[in-house]
């Protein structure tokens, strides 16, 4: 295994988990936590 392998490898991974966390940010799931979550810092205590 040479090292330009090891950084192909490494740009696949990382690419991935970025997919995965674009999908899971944007996924109608956790919009009613996001939405939450956004107007936290307007809420007064």
């Amino acid at each position: 295994m040479d090292v330009n392998d090891l950084r192909a490898a490494t740009t696949v991974i990382s690419f991935t988990v970025f997919i995965g966390i674009i999908v899971w940010a944007f996924s109608k799931r956790n919009k009613k936590d996001f939405e939450e979550a956004s107007k936290l810092p307007l809420d007064q205590d």
